[in-house]
């Protein structure tokens, strides 16, 4: 398929899908059609691939992260146990970033029931949260 139908199938914009291409996350098949600019065909596989890298970076990975996993995968260094290690670090990361959010939302909160109250003494202190 060509890249306009690409981003329908994947539901990218065009540019974003060209931003993958050029950092190497994706790799379409050169056409011989298209002149001296051969047109990038894509695949069913590049579909999966496209939906994994968002998955991939709602789940925190860095596009840094994504390609060296990606690349990891096609090389077929995938065992079960790279897998488990790879996602339990993330999970790692995801609890970090999940009590973080906590103690943010615990600030703020705190800060709106000040505010309805009519800001007596003793503000919430951000140094008082983990943020």
């Amino acid at each position: 398929m060509l890249i306009s139908e690409f981003a329908r199938a994947t539901n990218l914009p065009v540019d974003t899908i060209r931003f993958y291409i050029a950092k190497g996350l994706l790799k379409p098949d050169r056409s011989s059609k298209g002149g001296s600019n051969p047109y990038q065909m894509f695949r069913s596989e590049d579909v999966t691939a496209a939906r994994m890298i968002r998955l991939q970076q709602t789940l925190g990975y860095s596009l840094g992260e994504i390609l060296a996993l990606n690349e990891e995968y096609r090389a077929g260094e995938h065992s079960p146990e790279r897998t488990t290690e790879v996602l339990q670090s993330q999970i790692e990361r995801l609890e970090e970033r999940k009590a973080a959010l906590d103690a943010a939302l615990s600030f703020l909160r705190g800060k709106v029931d000040w505010i309805k109250a009519g800001k007596p003494d003793g503000a919430p202190r951000l140094e008082a949260y983990q943020c």
